[in-house]
């Protein structure tokens, strides 16, 4: 019997739903929470994880929808945040000057030598060669300042901007770029510098412990509201649905912090979902076990992640391990997700006809048997 887990099904989902956010992207950062010049004052960080070369952009403010328009990041090409009085075409043309192969320190200040504005902007970029350049202009809200990785050289270049040297300065550097404005203290960039340094595991975890840390300190002076999160891949396959390794937003909560972790870990579930689902399309069976038993080791072991969550994932792992013809293994987990919830004993009568599920009656009783007596 061959594998015929509901991997087209779900994927066909994910794909429509994929190509409708990317046909709305551009006008959504202007119709969303925050517009061009709106007072998102904020602190943020980017990085590029030197081991796998991802490169990401995370974010905490007192506004609406934060994410709407200071995260901006390209596979292969970089990752910038633009805040404060924010310009929105520093993400959008900054990303095309870094596509250009134009290292992060001269595309910035090449964007901002054309910006009359900029004593108001605070500014990031980070590119695919880990370099990094960050700018806060004179006229920002304190307390308000950046601190940008040092390179090999343990030098941090400076660069003014040519006719308007008391605007600011483009600090260089490399590795990961902090930055902050409208803040309670001046602690807050220089926590994030040293949470970045000192915490170890993957890009994620480490932007994470730099946006908790500032936070710790004193974080923005007005509280805080919305965050968010976008990591993307060393390399672009040129299909940027499958290059976003993390994509996560909190629009308006009281703790957006906290529900920013929730969702990480809820993401990283869900890679592992993926990733046994296509590990099952290359014939992996016992690859595609793992990854389901990573999902739901994960999803069981978050708090504030809702059983739906791992009761669906559950249910393609039994999916899975009926379609390896191991469906006495299958049946215990079944039954566990017919007895969370009845609808999923509609859709197993559904699935055989999808191809989802083997067409053979018998081992469909099988699995309906397992749900809860009425």
């Amino acid at each position: 019997m061959q594998p015929r887990i509901g991997v087209t099904m779900k994927r066909n989902l994910l794909w429509l739903a994929v190509v409708l956010l990317v046909s709305l992207a551009a006008p959504a950062r202007e119709a969303g929470g925050a517009r061009a010049g709106a007072p998102v004052h904020t602190f943020s960080i980017v990085a590029r994880d030197a081991r796998t070369g991802e490169m990401g952009v995370a974010v905490q403010s007192h506004w609406f929808c934060v994410g709407c328009i200071v995260t901006w990041a390209e596979a292969g090409v970089g990752a910038i945040a633009t805040q404060s009085f924010v310009e929105p075409a520093y993400g959008r043309d900054g990303l095309e000057l870094l596509r250009k192969g134009v290292p992060a320190p001269q595309a910035l200040a090449q964007l901002l030598k054309a910006d009359k504005a900029r004593n108001v902007r605070q500014v990031a970029f980070v590119d695919n060669q880990g370099r990094t350049a960050a700018w806060t202009g004179a006229k920002d809200i304190a307390a308000a300042g950046d601190i940008v990785g040092s390179p090999a050289n343990g030098r941090i270049a400076e660069q003014k901007i040519d006719g308007a040297p008391a605007d600011g300065v483009v600090h260089a550097g490399e590795g990961f770029s902090v930055q902050a404005n409208m803040m309670l203290n001046d602690k807050v960039w220089p926590a994030m510098a040293r949470a970045f340094r000192e915490t170890q595991g993957e890009l994620a975890d480490r932007m994470m412990a730099a946006l908790d840390a500032a936070q710790a300190v004193g974080g923005d002076a007005r509280g805080r509201q919305s965050a968010a999160l976008v990591i993307v891949k060393a390399k672009s396959s040129g299909k940027p649905w499958q290059d976003r390794v993390f994509d996560l937003r909190v629009d308006d909560a009281e703790y957006p912090l906290r529900e920013l972790r929730r969702l990480v870990a809820l993401q990283r579930a869900y890679n592992h979902m993926n990733a046994g689902d296509l590990a099952t399309e290359h014939g992996d069976r016992e690859g595609a076990l793992r990854e389901y038993g990573a999902a739901e080791k994960i999803a069981a072991a978050t708090p504030g992640i809702l059983p739906s969550r791992l009761n669906e994932m559950r249910y393609w792992h039994a999916v899975a391990l009926t379609n390896m013809n191991r469906v006495e293994d299958a049946l215990p987990i079944f039954r566990q997700v017919f007895a969370a919830d009845p609808n999923w004993v509609l859709m197993t009568e559904r699935m055989p006809k999808a191809g989802q599920l083997p067409d053979d009656p018998k081992v469909i009783a099988r699995i309906l048997a397992q749900a809860p007596k009425r």
